[in-house]
């Protein structure tokens, strides 16, 4: 990662995190989820989303697709490139939620280190990931965009879970095991998180800083 020239200076918001909180009536926070293509991150993602809207919260779906579509479009898919793409997604996400929304991502993020470092640029406990822990196998057999069939036949390289490994995370907020729970199940775990964890919870302790 480049390091930004002497002469910039980062500048502070005469906005408090409190502020915002008070506004928007939630703590800003980032939904991790990550796991194999196939385990069900976009469909959980979009499914959380409009729930959390229902309940009138602000969120957005930062989708893997979608963002490869823009921000990162002049990215492929070798190790390096992977890294630079959750990078980019990283920094995002943290000014999203310093802004008090609550952002789901959904990317495979094959490696540890690249999800460790977007944790770090979203302290205080806001950094939630969610581990989709189902086989390559049920993934396989899924399949919703004939990825795996693509790459079984050589015609996609680098394909995470086939031709470049995934490393599962060793101690995520929360592991969803899709195979055996229900859409529903999956989104009521996740909120039940954030409840339990006073991010609905304006006047919390840790709104206040």
């Amino acid at each position: 990662m480049a390091t930004p020239p002497r002469n910039l200076t980062l500048q502070r918001s005469q906005v408090a995190a409190r502020d915002r909180a008070q506004l928007l009536g939630q703590r800003g926070a980032v939904i991790w989820l990550t796991g194999l293509s196939g385990s069900g991150k976009s469909t959980i993602g979009y499914a959380l989303e409009e729930r959390l809207n229902g309940g009138r919260h602000v969120t957005y779906v930062l989708d893997g697709d979608n963002v490869r579509h823009g921000l990162c479009s002049d990215l492929g898919f070798s190790h390096e490139d992977r890294t630079e793409n959750i990078r980019r997604i990283g920094e995002v996400a943290s000014l999203f939620a310093d802004a008090g929304l609550i952002i789901i991502t959904s990317f495979i993020s094959p490696y540890r280190s690249d999800r460790d470092l977007a944790r770090q640029r979203v302290p205080g406990g806001k950094f939630i990931e969610v581990f989709l822990d189902v086989s390559v196998e049920v993934c396989e057999r899924r399949d919703p965009k004939g990825l795996y069939k693509k790459a079984r036949a050589g015609e996609i390289l680098d394909f995470t879970g086939v031709s470049a490994p995934y490393e599962r995370p060793d101690h995520p907020e929360l592991a969803l095991d899709t195979e055996s729970l229900s859409l529903d199940a999956c989104v009521d775990r996740i909120i039940h998180y954030l409840e339990e964890r006073g991010f609905f919870d304006v006047s919390s302790a840790e709104a206040a800083v």
